[in-house]
């Protein structure tokens, strides 16, 4: 997990282009999703972080976004329903 406000744009662009950082999260609302979510793009820096896999982010406790990647979403909230988590 790498956040945003402690990484340069030049680094950040280095990194996606090499697939460093495939993922971007909201750290406040613990969600992960899509680089180019809609939603994503709206948070401020200060709260976005990235992640290089869906397992890391997963690791870190942030959940799928319902948006940008919605089977995701829709599977991690049954299995969340099933445990009572949710």
């Amino acid at each position: 997990m790498e956040w945003h406000k402690n990484i340069s744009d030049a680094s950040l662009h280095a990194k996606i282009r090499t697939g460093e950082i495939r993922l971007g999260g909201n750290e406040k609302l613990k969600i992960y999703g899509l680089l180019c979510c809609i939603s994503g793009k709206r948070m401020k820096r200060e709260n976005r972080v990235f992640f290089a896999t869906k397992q890391e982010a997963l690791q870190h406790q942030y959940r799928p976004c319902g948006h940008c990647l919605k089977a995701n979403y829709v599977e991690w909230k049954e299995k969340n329903r099933r445990f009572g988590e949710v």
